[in-house]
C-alpha cells in the first residue's frame, strides 16, 4: 500500500524495456514437469483496500497456506506468494479438471456477493508472471487485464467464475549454445479466460457439463446456500517471444498512450522555455543593466535616488524567522530529491525489472534510509551557514520531523488495513524491520550527515547585514505569500499529464511503464522550479523586500497543493472509483496527502536552494561602497 504513495514521488527519454537483471536466471522445465501456480490477491479498483486469495472460501490446500519467501516491497504491496491446488505440467493440456466442490452458507454468500459487487479481481503468478485476460480494443490491438474478476453481478445475484481456461505460452531456447536434444523449455506468457459454469453430474458423478462451452447456465449463488464446483482446463501453446522479453507485450505502449506522453513532455517543456525566457530577460536586461547602472561610479548621486533590490543589501541576508524549521524541510526535501533521482536512474538502467517483485518499493525504501546523510547535511549545513545556534533541535528535527510524521500517518492508515482484514495490513516483524531501519541505520546516517554539515566553514555572504533591520516599503508581506502559492501552479502543470499515468497505475490497478519519459519531466521540473523560485525572488527583492527565505520555498513547495487538490478530484471524478468505500477514501487521502507532502519539500528545496544561489550571485556581482 505505501507504494501507492512514494511512487508519486518518483516524478531520460526512452522507455523501459523489459530486460533482467544480471543473476536472474529463466526456470527451465522438462516434459511433464510439475509447476506451481501462486495465489498473489486480491484488488479492485472499486475499493482499494486489498485481500488475501483465501479470504474468500475457495478451494484451499489441505495443509496451512503459506507464502513462499517475500521483500520488505512485496509486503508493503500487500502481495502473498501461497500455494494453490492447481495441478499442472509442462506441456500435458488438461480439460475440465475439477479442483474441488465448496458449499457455501448464508454468511459465505453474502461475502462473496460483497467481493463480486466490488469489482475484485483475483491475481495468479506461474513462473513469476502475472496471470493476464486478453482482450482487443476497437483497434483490433491486444490489450491485456491483470488477473481475472472473481465473479459478476446479474441482477443483484453474484454469478462465480468456477471454470478456469488457462492458456500457458511455452518457448524452446535454441541457438549453439542449447542442447537440441535437450527437451527444457521455458515459461512466456500465463493467460486465462473465466467462466461461470452450473456443473451437472450424472449418476456416475461424473461431469455432464465437460467440456465446457458457451452456453452453460452460469453458477449463480441464489437462496441461502450454494454448491460449487471448481475446474479448469489448461492448453498448452508454444511461442516465438523469448524468455528475456517475455514482459514486452504487458509493457507495450499503444500509439495513442504514447502520443499523450510526447505531448505531456513538450507541454512540460513549453512551460520551462516560457520561463527560461523570463529569467533571461531578468538577467540580461534588467540585471546586468543594474549592474552597469550601480557600478558606474561617475553616477553615484543618481544611485542615492535609485530603488530597487540594491537598496537593500544590508538586510538581504538577514536569517529569516524559524530558520531552524527552514533548514529541516530544505534538508528533507534533498533527501526526497536524492531518493527520487536515483530510483529512476535505477529504473531507466532496467535494474528494476517487473521480474523483480516488489523491487521499485524495497529500493525506494532503502535509499530514503541511505539517502538520511543528506537530509542531516543540507539542514546543518543551512542553519549554521545562517548562523543559527540551536544545533540539537535542528539534527532531531531533520533525523524525525517529517519521517515520524510519515510514519504516525503510515502507522494510523496500517491500523485500518488491519481492522479490515487486508494483506495491505503490515505484518508486526515487518513493522519492526522498518523502525529497526529508521532507528537503527537513517538517524545514525541523519546524525553523521549533520555533523559534517556543521564542520563546514560557514558561508561568506559578499554584503554585511546591517545591526538595524530596514524598514520595508508599502509592500504587503501576505501579497508575496499569496502570489507564492498561486506560482506554485507552473510546477504542478509540468507534470500535469504525467501524475494522470501515476495515479491510474496506482490507484486503477495498471502498470506504469514509461520510465523514460518520467524521467524527461523530472528533469523538466527541476529547472522549472528554480526559474519560477528565481523570478519571484527578484520581484520581491524589487520592491525592497528582503523576507525572500520563506517564499522562495513557497513559490514551489506550493505544487504539492495542487497535487493534492488534483487527487481528489480524480477520486470523485474517475468513474472507476465512484462510490467507494469509505475506508477505501481514507487510504486514498491519507497516501496522496503523504504523497504531496513529499512533493512539496521536493520542489521546495529545489526552489530554495536555487534562489539561495541567485541572490549571493547577483550580489556578489555589484559594487557596495
Amino acid at each position: 500500500m505505501i507504494s501507492r504513495t512514494v511512487t508519486l514521488a518518483t516524478l531520460l527519454l526512452s522507455v523501459a524495456s523489459a530486460f533482467y537483471l544480471p543473476g536472474i536466471a529463466p526456470t527451465e522445465y522438462e516434459e511433464a514437469a510439475p509447476m506451481s501456480i501462486l495465489a498473489n490477491k486480491l484488488v479492485s479498483t472499486q475499493n482499494v483496500v486489498p485481500y488475501d486469495f483465501y479470504s474468500l472460501p475457495f478451494c484451499a490446500p489441505k495443509d496451512p497456506t503459506k507464502s513462499s519467501h517475500l521483500s520488505v516491497g512485496q509486503v508493503l504491496m500487500g502481495e502473498r506468494a501461497e500455494r494453490t491446488t492447481y495441478d499442472i505440467s509442462m506441456r500435458l493440456d488438461e480439460s475440465c479438471k475439477i479442483l474441488c466442490t465448496k458449499d457455501y452458507d448464508a454468511k459465505d454468500i453474502k461475502l462473496i456477493t460483497s467481493r463480486v459487487t466490488d469489482d475484485y479481481n483475483a491475481r495468479l503468478n506461474l513462473d513469476n508472471l502475472p496471470v493476464i485476460v486478453r482482450g482487443t480494443n476497437e483497434l483490433n490491438e491486444d490489450v491485456f487485464e491483470l488477473g481475472y474478476p472473481v465473479g459478476r453481478m446479474d441482477g443483484k445475484v453474484a454469478c462465480l467464475f468456477n471454470h478456469l481456461k488457462f492458456t500457458v505460452r511455452y518457448h524452446k531456447p535454441t541457438g549453439p549454445i542449447y542442447n537440441t536434444d535437450n527437451d527444457a523449455y521455458r515459461v512466456v506468457g500465463f493467460e486465462v479466460y473465466p467462466m461461470s459454469v452450473e456443473h451437472k453430474k450424472d449418476a456416475d458423478g461424473q461431469l455432464t457439463t465437460c467440456p465446457v462451452n458457451g452456453s452453460i447456465t452460469p453458477a449463480c449463488l441464489t437462496g441461502s446456500s450454494a454448491s460449487v464446483t471448481y475446474t479448469y482446463d489448461v492448453e498448452f501453446k508454444e511461442s516465438p517471444l523469448q524468455w528475456a522479453t517475455r514482459w514486452d507485450p504487458l509493457l507495450k505502449a499503444n500509439p495513442e498512450l504514447r502520443e499523450i506522453q510526447w505531448f505531456s513532455v513538450i507541454n512540460s517543456l513549453m512551460i520551462s522555455l516560457f520561463l527560461t525566457a523570463m529569467v533571461a530577460m531578468i538577467l540580461l536586461r534588467t540585471v546586468y543593466l543594474d549592474f552597469a547602472r550601480y557600478n558606474n561610479i561617475d553616477d553615484e548621486e543618481e544611485i542615492q535616488e535609485e530603488s530597487g533590490w540594491k537598496l537593500i543589501h544590508g538586510d538581504v541576508f538577514r536569517p529569516p524567522a524559524l530558520s531552524g524549521l527552514l533548514s529541516v524541510l530544505v534538508g528533507s526535501g534533498a533527501q526526497i530529491l536524492v531518493q527520487t533521482g536515483v530510483t529512476l536512474v535505477f529504473a531507466l538502467l532496467g535494474f528494476l525489472s517487473p521480474s523483480f517483485r516488489g523491487g521499485l518499493l524495497t529500493t525506494m525504501l532503502s535509499l530514503w534510509v541511505l539517502s538520511s546523510v543528506f537530509c542531516g547535511y543540507y539542514s546543518a549545513r543551512i542553519y549554521s551557514g545562517l548562523g543559527g545556534t540551536n544545533k540539537k533541535s535542528v539534527t532531531l528535527g531533520s533525523a524525525f520531523l517529517f519521517s515520524g510524521s510519515a510514519f504516525i500517518l503510515f502507522f494510523a492508515l496500517n491500523f485500518i488495513l488491519w481492522v479490515s482484514g487486508s494483506t495491505g495490513a503490515v505484518p508486526f516483524f515487518t513493522l519492526l524491520l522498518i523502525l529497526v531501519m529508521w532507528f537503527g541505520i537513517s538517524v545514525p546516517l541523519n546524525v553523521i550527515g549533520a555533523f559534517f554539515g556543521y564542520k563546514q566553514k560557514a558561508y561568506e555572504f559578499p554584503v554585511r547585514t546591517n545591526q538595524i533591520p530596514r524598514e520595508i516599503p508599502n509592500s504587503s508581506t501576505f501579497s508575496h505569500v499569496l502570489f507564492g502559492v498561486f506560482s506554485g501552479i507552473l510546477p504542478f502543470g509540468v507534470v500535469f499529464m504525467e501524475l494522470v499515468f501515476i495515479l491510474n497505475s496506482i490507484w486503477l490497478n495498471k502498470i506504469y511503464y514509461f520510465f523514460g519519459f518520467l524521467g524527461a519531466v523530472f528533469l523538466i521540473l527541476l529547472v522549472t522550479c528554480a526559474e519560477v523560485s528565481i523570478v519571484l525572488t527578484y520581484l520581491q527583492l524589487s520592491k525592497e523586500s528582503y523576507h525572500w527565505w520563506w517564499p522562495a520555498f513557497i513559490s514551489t513547495a506550493s505544487s504539492g497543493i495542487y497535487v493534492f487538490g488534483y487527487s481528489l478530484v480524480f477520486l470523485f471524478t474517475q468513474p472507476d472509483l465512484q462510490g467507494i468505500h469509505v475506508v477505501s477514501t481514507m487510504i486514498y487521502t491519507g497516501y496522496m496527502l503523504l504523497g504531496a507532502l513529499m512533493f512539496s519539500l521536493a520542489t521546495g528545496c529545489v526552489g530554495f536552494l536555487s534562489s539561495f544561489a541567485f541572490v549571493r550571485k547577483i550580489y556578489a556581482s555589484v559594487h557596495i561602497d
